[in-house]
């Protein structure tokens, strides 16, 4: 179950988040980066760098700099204002920054999708704060957002990837032949999608 800090507002068909919007778990809370979070988002990267390259796209020179991480900044930003994707950093409690989740690719009419995203600090991995960010993911999707289904996908030897999807009622749908550009490489990946249970009248779009 997830709690919303903020109140969403609405276009005329779907709802959006305001860029203040907070999701609440046990341990951790989800919510948009801010300028202010680049020193500990640096400090975490470099430091999970050889943990995360292997399952990214690769990393631009200036990939830890201010002025990228704005930038990344204020693209999640303008999407987000537009109901294309929703970009949040994981936190504890304690303000820590543990890792980082999104909802992207946001599509309307008669698809009502997006596509599910994250990554977590080397420090954090194991712990089970992914499984809560995805859980709080999931209730923002198919209860605020009244999307119907989530898709995922993950490298093949990503065993922690597959078992956290399966555990959270993804489903393995497909195998894809060079899929997407990770470390420079075009790699295959594993098709997963979770639909909105049909039992749920409160996931129906005026």
């Amino acid at each position: 179950m997830h709690f919303l800090t903020s109140l969403f507002y609405l276009n005329p068909r779907y709802p959006k988040l305001p860029l203040d919007t907070k999701l609440l778990g046990p341990r951790i809370v989800l919510r948009m980066g801010t300028p202010s979070d680049w020193r500990h988002w640096r400090a975490l990267r470099d430091s999970s760098r050889d943990f995360l390259v292997p399952w990214e796209p690769t990393w631009p020179p200036n990939s830890l700099s201010y002025g990228h991480f704005t930038g990344v900044l204020r693209r999640h930003g303008s999407e987000w204002r537009r109901g294309k994707a929703y970009t949040f950093f994981i936190f504890t409690h304690e303000a820590t920054l543990l890792g980082g989740i999104a909802l992207n690719d946001v599509q309307r009419g008669i698809a009502q999708k997006a596509t599910l995203g994250y990554w977590i600090g080397k420090p954090f991995a194991g712990q089970g704060y992914m499984t809560e960010a995805v859980q709080l993911i999931c209730g923002l999707a198919f209860e605020t957002l009244r999307l119907h289904r989530l898709e995922a996908s993950c490298l093949p030897h990503n065993e922690p990837s597959k078992h956290l999807l399966q555990r959270l009622g993804f489903e393995q749908e497909g195998y894809a032949k060079a899929y997407l550009q990770i470390n420079g490489l075009w790699q295959d990946h594993i098709l997963w999608g979770k639909a909105f249970h049909a039992g749920n009248q409160t996931n129906k779009n005026p």
